[in-house]
């Protein structure tokens, strides 16, 4: 092999390579948001579940009373078990728990829960019952 093309396949491989590591840390970053976001509805924290979630999200909350009340009003199951699946779009990802999908996007200060209480239709769109504009 000539040594030009084995630099441009070594530097192929490190861009290819750190792109993987990148997406990696961002669908690792979510899972642990949408965790912690779980965690803290399992545990009754509402306060810091409502600091989890996107403006938008809260915003469209709130429409119905204070954050904290109005979470305690949906039929939201939190997970219990860990994530099955990951999946991470440049500032949007998707966290799948046994019981429950949830929806994050990436912000300035890490992610935030966009929706959850999310299941799956075959052809269209998660009904969630939490979410956002």
């Amino acid at each position: 092999m000539r040594p030009i093309t084995a630099l441009l396949l070594l530097g192929t491989l490190c861009v290819t390579s750190s792109g993987c590591a990148a997406v990696g840390e961002r669908a690792a970053a979510a899972e642990a948001a949408a965790t912690q976001f779980e965690a803290a509805l399992r545990g009754g924290d509402v306060r810091r579940a409502c600091e989890a979630l996107a403006p938008g999200t809260r915003e469209e909350l709130e429409q119905d009373g204070p954050c904290g009340t109005a979470l305690g009003t949906l039929n939201l199951t939190p997970a219990a078990a860990p994530a099955v699946r990951v999946d991470a779009y440049g500032s949007q990802a998707r966290v799948v728990f046994p019981r429950d999908t949830v929806f994050l996007a990436a912000y300035p200060d890490g992610w935030k829960v966009t929706a959850a209480g999310c299941v799956p239709r075959p052809g269209r769109p998660h009904r969630c019952e939490l979410k956002g504009d």
